[in-house]
């Protein structure tokens, strides 16, 4: 299965500037699988050291001289390393920080040589006391679910994925396609992004056996809980993991997880979890300016699950989506607001770590809230999830003159449409709005067509 991340690596193997990268992400996102196609089909060589697997590889890291870690590679692996043609990739670094702090001799000593390291709780390691990151000798990229864009291309409809991104299309899309097109994101909120669901499906269409991993995804996470909760009781950590399902598209509230537990332990056990990947917090915002993380309060946000299909998992609601007529109203719209945070975090540069916002009016008695707002080429823009094909967007109005600002985005399951400012998405286009504009570094998004060398 292709990733979209895969033609960042190639510009990465291609440029001569380049920093050792490390991969972040959540355990069973594809890291592995993206770092091995890369390594395969664009070097003559690949050498995986996997620090989980093969504990022994640590001790090649006792000296973070360069040419002393190459000469005890060769000796374990048996294998020759050619710089410029051989690929060393470090996977569940993690399990060995001498292994990152290498990284940062690969980078001043050895220039040439193609240096890529991933792990699933690395944050656990850069974020520890006794841990000194080689601060800008590495480059970071972060990797997520598959987005639903990658869902299509996997399930065979590259072209359709194409042609859904070009915004003058859209207006003039058969009522055919559309209908297509809701089918497919049906099938992604109950199937989600993890590439062994996903993989799984295209393979045998067995809606059954996808779920049967999905529940072992999920169980996987809790069984994790051991590796980074020293400290913390697995109680408040289960008792979170999953709560956060069922708040989805709602301020998290720590007494509505469990009021018997003190909200600093449940605070302690949600930073873990998001440290892990798990969850992902969604950041109130006063929206009055930029940086919109200048109006943050950190004591007010919502929160996002890893994937939508995990969401299913969790909270038993398969049948529902299956039979939904608008899937917008699905768990009072927690489904819909899953997926377009996933979709905003798919696509937004994956250099920097990814963040979410949302928007409350701060007024007595006020019940304003838009579920998301993005900063794109330097202006806010608002985004509202909603149920049917129409919608009074009284937040969004309220918004919108409030700040002066010059278009919102109304995402829903009906057509492309625009009226007074406010461009009406279905969720399946959502890729194709994203990708218009440049991305948070200025840099300008390439269309899905031009994403694979």
């Amino acid at each position: 299965m292709q990733r979209d991340l895969y033609e960042i690596l190639c510009h990465w193997k291609r440029d001569a500037n380049r920093r050792p990268l490390l991969v972040r992400g959540a355990r069973q996102v594809g890291k592995t699988y993206l770092v091995d196609e890369f390594g395969r089909r664009e070097f003559t060589s690949l050498i995986t050291l996997n620090f989980e697997k093969n504990p022994e590889y640590k001790d090649i890291f006792n000296s973070l001289e360069p040419t002393d870690i190459l000469e005890k590679i060769i000796l374990f692996t048996g294998k020759g390393i050619e710089p410029g043609k051989t690929l060393l990739f470090f996977d569940e670094v993690q399990d060995c920080p001498s292994a990152i702090m290498a990284l940062r001799y690969f980078y001043e000593e050895m220039p040439s040589l193609h240096v890529i390291a991933a792990g699933s709780l690395v944050e656990f390691t850069l974020e520890s006391e006794n841990f000194h990151i080689p601060v800008g000798r590495i480059q970071y990229i972060y990797l997520f679910p598959m987005s639903f864009g990658e869902f299509m291309e996997a399930s065979g409809e590259k072209e359709l994925r194409n042609y859904i991104c070009d915004h003058n299309k859209l207006p003039r899309l058969p009522e055919s396609l559309h209908a297509k097109l809701n089918e497919y994101i049906r099938r992604y909120f109950i199937l989600g992004g993890m590439p062994a669901v996903v993989q799984q499906y295209c393979k045998t269409g067995d809606m059954i056996a996808c779920q049967r991993i999905q529940r072992a995804i999920v169980d996987t996470y809790q069984d994790d809980f051991g590796k980074y909760s020293k400290k913390l009781k697995h109680r408040y950590l289960d008792r979170v993991y999953n709560a956060v399902p069922k708040m989805v598209g709602r301020k998290f509230v720590y007494a509505h997880v469990d009021n018997t537990i003190k909200s600093r332990e449940l605070k302690a056990a949600l930073e873990l979890l998001e440290k892990a990947g798990v969850v992902k917090k969604i950041k109130r915002t006063s929206g009055a300016g930029l940086p919109l993380e200048a109006g943050t309060k950190n004591s007010f946000f919502k929160v996002l699950f890893l994937d939508v299909g995990l969401l299913h998992a969790v909270n038993g609601i398969y049948p529902d989506t299956a039979k939904a007529k608008d899937f917008t109203t699905l768990f009072k719209g927690a489904v819909a607001e899953q997926f377009v945070g996933q979709e905003l975090l798919a696509y937004q540069s994956p250099y920097s770590k990814p963040l979410l916002y949302y928007w409350v009016r701060e007024a007595k008695n006020s019940s304003a809230e838009l579920d998301y707002l993005i900063q794109k080429d330097g202006e806010i823009i608002p985004i509202e999830v909603k149920s049917g094909p129409t919608g009074r967007l009284r937040s969004m109005h309220m918004f919108m003159e409030n700040y002066q600002v010059r278009r919102g985005i109304k995402i829903s399951q009906a057509p492309y449409g625009s009226e007074n400012q406010i461009i009406s998405l279905p969720l399946y286009a959502l890729e194709g709005f994203m990708r218009k504009y440049c991305d948070s570094n200025g840099n300008q998004l390439k269309p899905t067509g031009e994403m694979h060398p």
